[in-house]
C-alpha cells in the first residue's frame, strides 16, 4: 500500500518542493513530480536549475528522451511514467493513479487555495486506510 506523507504549513509550496527534492536527490531517490499547472512547473524548473547555488538538481520533463535516466521528472500528467517509486504531488486534485506508487508526498502551503483541497485529499486517503505521516514544515523541510 502507498505510504503517504503530508508536509503542511509551507510558507511557499514551490520553494518547499525544491527543498524537499534537494534532500531526495542527496539520498539518490528518484521522484516523479506531478505539477499540472504550467506556471508552477516553470517556477519549480527555474528553482531546480539554481538551487543549490553551486549547482543544480538533475531534472527534466516527462516528455524528454532523458526521462528514463533522470532522477527528478516534472510531469503535467501521469500517463507515461518512467518509474513508480515516489510521487510528489503539487496539484490540488487527487493525483490520478497515485496508488501505483510506493510513496506519495503532498506539500501544502498555508494558502487556502492549497490548504482546503489538501484537507479533502487527506480525508480521502485516511478513509481508505492509507498510513499517513503528517508534519509541519513551517520552519523548513
Amino acid at each position: 500500500m502507498t505510504r503517504i506523507e503530508f508536509l503542511h504549513d509551507a510558507p511557499d509550496r514551490i520553494a518547499a518542493a525544491a527543498d524537499w527534492l534537494r534532500q531526495a536527490w542527496q539520498k539518490r531517490r528518484p521522484v516523479l513530480v506531478y505539477v499540472p499547472e504550467r506556471q508552477a512547473a516553470e517556477q519549480l524548473d527555474r528553482l531546480l536549475w539554481c538551487q543549490p547555488a553551486t549547482g543544480f538538481l538533475p531534472h527534466c520533463g516527462a516528455e524528454s528522451s532523458l526521462a528514463a535516466e533522470t532522477p527528478i521528472i516534472l510531469a503535467g500528467t501521469l500517463e507515461q511514467l518512467p518509474h513508480d517509486r515516489c510521487l510528489l504531488n503539487l496539484g490540488n486534485e487527487l493525483p490520478p493513479g497515485f496508488s501505483r506508487f510506493e510513496e506519495l508526498v503532498e506539500i501544502v502551503s498555508t494558502a487556502d487555495v492549497d490548504r482546503l483541497p489538501a484537507r479533502e485529499r487527506f480525508k480521502f486517503y485516511r478513509e481508505r486506510g492509507y498510513a499517513i505521516d503528517a508534519r509541519s514544515v513551517a520552519a523548513g523541510i
